[in-house]
């Protein structure tokens, strides 16, 4: 009787009652839990899908509608490609057809494409990765405040600043043979106006240079050769005066022999002339 009224003993007891009274609680909840989400889940699969909700063929409808974009971004894409190859290949057909040399440069100053008249032209099989001053080697660029590298003479164009034309390079290739090129430079910017690079054209005017050249030197002969006529017929009008005034029979045939020698000396110098003229002529 003590130990049932013993405070201690009674406090214990109340609280096994308790723990015992919450499991039991918490067990009938658990499986109330349980049972209505099985039935909840049940009623999902079984029951009629509603307005509200996202049917199976609406997830179905969007996965094929993925797969159509797919397909077509897939063929855009090939679509693209196939022009790119085209354009590529269309430029590569023009460079190779160009009569004139033409490089690319990248922004570090290296040779990144050449078609084959530029490789004629500079003596190189491939100047891909080379640097200008490699490409060039000693050429000199002509200009009115002297000779200057080719690399002085583009640096315009090769940072980006402008394009630069109408430059004449005397440049010795690997054979030793002199040439005369002309170069266009011109800097390749992108959308950003960043540089991408620089296009520079060569063409080659030794041949046009030569007769330039033929040509002044033709015209300093002409000039050389009036004043030659000039004092030639000078001399023939002095002895035919002398010859006129001249009583004298061995003086008249001196003056007759200078002014026959004279003359054959002037057609000489005309014959001459005029062959070196026609050969020029024929030549061009």
């Amino acid at each position: 009787m003590r130990l049932l009224v013993n405070p201690i003993v009674l406090r214990m007891g109340l609280v096994f009652l308790l723990a015992a009274g919450g499991f039991l609680l918490a067990i009938v909840v658990v499986r109330k839990l349980r049972r209505s989400f099985q039935e909840e889940s049940s009623e999902v699969q079984h029951a009629p899908i509603s307005s509200e909700g996202l049917p199976v063929h609406a997830f179905q409808a969007v996965i094929q509608q993925l797969k159509q974009e797919k397909h077509a971004l897939t063929a855009q894409q090939l679509a693209e490609r196939r022009r790119a190859k085209a354009s590529d290949t269309l430029s590569a057909t023009v460079l190779a057809n160009l009569s004139c040399g033409v490089l690319f440069f990248n922004r570090a100053g290296l040779v990144r494409q050449a078609n084959a008249t530029a490789r004629k032209f500079l003596g190189f099989a491939s100047p891909i990765g080379l640097t200008i001053d490699e490409v060039f080697g000693g050429a000199t660029v002509r200009g009115n405040s002297g000779q200057a590298s080719v690399r002085q003479a583009l640096s315009h164009a090769l940072s980006g600043q402008t394009a630069v034309r109408g430059l004449l390079a005397d440049y010795t290739t690997r054979a030793g043979e002199s040439l005369v090129l002309e170069l266009a430079a011109s800097p390749i910017l992108g959308d950003d106006a960043d540089l991408l690079g620089t296009t520079v054209v060569v063409t080659d005017r030794t041949e046009i240079e030569r007769i330039r050249q033929e040509e002044q030197l033709r015209g300093e002969l002409s000039s050389e050769m009036a004043l030659g006529l000039r004092s030639s017929l000078a001399t023939i009008a002095g002895y035919a005066q002398q010859l006129v005034q001249s009583h004298d029979a061995e003086l008249t045939r001196q003056l007759a022999d200078d002014i026959a020698a004279e003359a054959a000396r002037l057609d000489r110098t005309t014959v001459s002339f005029l062959a070196g003229a026609k050969k020029a002529s024929a030549a061009v």
